[in-house]
């Protein structure tokens, strides 16, 4: 039988207590509640239930999963059950993806400010979409997009940003026709990343006056509105870093794309290559790395202390309620369903019963069950169950008829 695959949760379970013991005072209630889910994922600890399978009468017992959104094993079923429900929201259209990058000097301190500067990552990221895609002077419609926020670097290092994922036109302003982007070409990205970076600071600023912003460390003396002042001016002239990709092959593979970006945590377990006396080894990605022709890769390993994986890990988690996928324009949650058939009937006037045949079709097809036996794909059935702490009571098995 061969080794277990290496886990996140095993390193914390490893070194986690010892650790969390050193770091009292300088964890929060949300990292500490986010290191005793993974520990405790699909352990007896957290209860579960025994399954018998209904053809091989086989028993499989199954744990419980702590079901939080940054441990690496429970996003899965997340993820799908994300996706099903936007397959409904699906145009016929090009769908571009666009990312929108802080500067590091301000990751440093949005580490303190998660809420506050997170927040205005997505809100302003979203208006620059809107403000340029309305203008008469490039696609002079109203736009919808998807914006998901990742906090890492493939170095598990502090590195926010958001996926948008928009598709390629919009409503015209007056909302009578659809208007198309450009084959291949979204919108300008140097322009996005100027307004990007005006309407950021902007916001900062209006953060810094109201008194919202937290400053720790090297950078107290921040918190001195001329000291800020200067702090930015630098920030002013810098490149922003906001890029967009050439359009997918159709919708599905939109699909396929969202499905690796939406609930992803800052490392998966397929990642972590070894953990021994020399620490934790996982693979990472090095961007900076150009000399591909040569003969060189951008993949590669490193090798962390396990104190300091687990702290890279724990910058990650996120303030209690934020949400880290957000809707905007033609998606917002609060018009979408209208907007999504205005622009559907645009883009392929067809008539609205043909519309339900078409969405009730597939309903029969997307019900599967629950729990699958591994060793002859039959449906499973639950047995029995059982709580926290509860010692396993396997049921007698049944032999074959």
């Amino acid at each position: 039988m061969g080794t277990a695959a290496l886990e996140v949760a095993d390193i914390f379970r490893t070194h986690g207590p010892t650790w969390r013991q050193a770091q009292r005072s300088h964890l929060s209630l949300g990292q500490l509640k986010v290191m005793t889910a993974i520990e405790q994922c699909r352990s007896a600890a957290l209860g579960g239930h025994v399954l018998r399978c209904e053809d091989c009468q086989r028993l499989q017992i199954a744990y419980n999963s702590c079901r939080n959104r940054h441990c690496p094993k429970c996003q899965a079923s997340a993820a799908q059950r994300w996706l099903d429900a936007r397959q409904a929201d699906l145009l016929p259209v090009d769908y571009f993806h666009v990312v929108f990058t802080l500067p590091a000097p301000i990751s440093e301190i949005a580490y303190w400010n998660k809420a506050v500067v997170y927040g205005l990552l997505f809100e302003v990221a979203a208006q620059t979409l809107r403000t340029i895609a309305a203008d008469p002077r490039h696609l002079s419609a109203q736009i919808g997009s998807t914006l998901v926020l990742h906090t890492w670097g493939s170095a598990l290092t502090h590195h926010p940003h958001v996926h948008g994922i928009v598709p390629g036109g919009g409503l015209s302003l007056d909302g009578q026709r659809w208007v198309a982007c450009r084959p291949g070409f979204f919108l300008p990205v140097r322009v996005l990343s100027r307004l990007f970076r005006r309407l950021f600071l902007e916001a900062l600023e209006q953060e810094h006056r109201a008194g919202t912003l937290q400053f720790f460390s090297q950078h107290t003396a921040l918190a001195d509105p001329k000291a800020f002042a200067r702090w930015l001016a630098p920030l002013r002239r810098c490149e922003w870093v906001v890029y967009a990709k050439k359009p997918f092959a159709g919708p599905q593979a939109v699909l396929a794309y969202l499905s690796r970006y939406t609930h992803r945590v800052a490392i998966s377990n397929s990642r972590l290559v070894a953990h021994d006396e020399r620490g934790v080894t996982f693979r990472w990605k090095d961007y900076r790395d150009k000399g591909r022709g040569q003969g060189k890769t951008r993949h590669k390993t490193m090798t962390l202390a396990p104190e300091e994986f687990m702290r890279r890990f724990l910058l990650h988690v996120l303030p209690s309620g934020f949400h880290r996928i957000r809707h905007y324009g033609l998606l917002a949650n609060t018009h979408r369903r209208d907007c999504i058939e205005q622009a559907r009937q645009l883009l392929m006037p067809e008539a609205p019963s043909s519309r339900a045949e078409k969405a009730g079709g597939g309903t029969a097809e997307q019900i599967r069950p629950t729990f699958v036996c591994v060793h002859c794909g039959a449906m499973m059935l639950i047995v029995e169950t059982f709580v926290r702490g509860q010692p396993i009571r396997i049921p007698h098995q049944r032999g074959p008829p």
